[in-house]
């Protein structure tokens, strides 16, 4: 070891590039915690991890809850069809 080290052409900040995750502080429900630690402990994977996986599959346009408006279409391209 050197009795000093130079470090005035050093610069500050993370040696490894980020993951592209980024660090937040969120309020979350008690109870829904507690479940997706739950399913956590059965799956084997992290609840943070089945957590960012739910509101992955929740921001796909597949996953989007099916209004009247979409069933009025739906119905009336089938009829039409028909």
């Amino acid at each position: 070891m050197q009795d000093e080290y130079d470090f005035s052409s050093g610069t500050r900040g993370a040696i490894i590039e980020p993951l592209s995750k980024t660090r937040i502080t969120i309020f979350l429900d008690d109870d829904i915690l507690a479940a997706f630690r739950e399913r956590a402990a059965q799956s084997g994977k992290g609840y943070q991890t089945l957590i960012n996986e739910t509101l992955r599959a929740n921001l796909s346009p597949e996953s989007a809850p099916l209004t009247a408006e979409m069933l009025r279409k739906i119905l009336h391209e089938e009829l039409r069809a028909a």
